[in-house]
């Protein structure tokens, strides 16, 4: 597996990935009826318009891309290869950062498929690579109060929670996330 820029072209396969990854994360999390109503044409339109826009090297999305091809196209990235994972990053958008200095890691998923073969830490190696590269002091992430697993992947990586919380209305139910920083220097 390797890790590269994404184009819009993983558009439809880095949706397919979300979904995929927010059905087998969340139950028990968030309602079962919001999980089971997500489809992955749902954040196509989102995707198209994030990876039109990137700009990296201070932000954009990264893959997580398999060697092998693949039969699906759902799950087929731009080069025809098995998208098996995505990692998108940008400037903090927080009131109480710089964003001059301080990176968010605004979404990291793998496709379920994909879990404990190591593809989330080589995705997150890169990213945080990509934010030293890109100047950034410090890095932040937005991570659900109850998601124990990730909220353990992020600590066993040094990202520490800095005692921020923010409530999220979904519209169709309500969480809590809370902060986590590294500093990248």
């Amino acid at each position: 597996m390797h890790v590269r820029a994404a184009v819009p072209d993983d558009a439809a396969a880095i949706a397919t990935v979300h979904v995929r990854s927010w059905k087998a994360a969340y139950p028990g999390l968030i309602p079962d009826s919001y999980l089971d109503a997500l489809q992955p044409e749902h954040r196509l339109g989102m995707w198209q318009e994030v990876l039109e826009t990137t700009a990296l090297p201070r932000q954009g999305t990264l893959v997580l891309e398999d060697d092998t091809r693949s039969a699906d196209p759902a799950t087929s990235g731009s080069r025809g290869r098995l998208l098996a994972g995505f990692a998108s990053f940008g400037p903090s958008r927080d009131d109480d950062a710089d964003p001059d200095l301080v990176a968010e890691l605004y979404t990291l998923y793998l496709d379920p498929d994909r879990w404990g073969r190591g593809g989330a830490t080589r995705l997150m190696d890169e990213v945080v690579a990509q934010m030293r590269a890109a100047g950034f002091t410090a890095a932040t992430l937005w991570v659900l109060g109850t998601n124990a697993h990730a909220r353990r992947f992020y600590e066993n990586r040094g990202w520490r929670p800095d005692g921020a919380s923010k409530v999220h209305d979904w519209q169709a139910f309500v969480a809590t996330d809370v902060r986590y920083g590294v500093p990248l220097v």
